[in-house]
């Protein structure tokens, strides 16, 4: 219960960190006590402190018509645009969560959508479970599953429906949209 706990308040702070409410811890958080650390595994009690960095790697090609995304337990999305060749006629994006927290607490997935329409999508599908999209949403263009920590998922779309610009991606997991979304540009 102990290690439920200190987790509990590391998430809380990571939340308000990356929110600007207030600085990241660089270890366990103060509430936690010295036997709570202790009684923690290492690895366990290190990986807050890990998941508060942000990711400073660019995201790597996955071959000209895919791309390979990564979503992490601070709320991130490891790039804010995604070049799609005009010569792919569909286009993969590979989703991996690097992070550690469970699909209910952090999940993350990436719906693809115009840019206007994005936080009306996630506002509709914020209450369904479990991939917080509405079903049959005609301004969806695609939309992968909802992930939890080391998760890996993809969707595939076809390339002319977003030819025309203004579109991102973006996760619908309730209250990340305002951090995690970026642009997709077809050249």
């Amino acid at each position: 219960m102990k290690l439920h706990s200190t987790l509990l308040a590391a998430s809380i702070a990571l939340t308000l960190a990356a929110c600007g409410g207030a600085e990241a811890p660089s270890q366990a958080p103060a509430a936690a006590t010295p036997a709570a650390t202790e009684a923690a595994p290492a690895e366990t009690a290190a990986a807050p402190a890990e998941a508060a960095a942000p990711v400073e790697t660019a995201a790597t090609q996955a071959g000209e018509c895919a791309f390979n995304l990564e979503s992490n337990d601070a709320m991130q999305y490891n790039t804010k645009n995604i070049d799609v060749p005009a010569s792919c006629t569909e286009f993969t994006i590979h989703l991996k969560h690097v992070g550690s927290m469970p699909v209910a607490a952090m999940g993350h997935n990436v719906v693809i959508a115009k840019a206007a329409d994005a936080a009306a999508v996630a506002a509709d599908g914020a209450a369904l479970k479990p991939d917080h999209v509405k079903e049959g949403d005609a301004r969806v263009i695609a939309k992968s599953n909802m992930i939890g920590g080391g998760e890996s998922t993809s969707v595939t779309f076809e390339v002319a429906k977003i030819a025309e610009g203004g579109y991102n991606f973006f996760c619908t997991f309730p209250g990340h949209l305002a951090m995690m979304n970026g642009t997709l540009t077809v050249k």
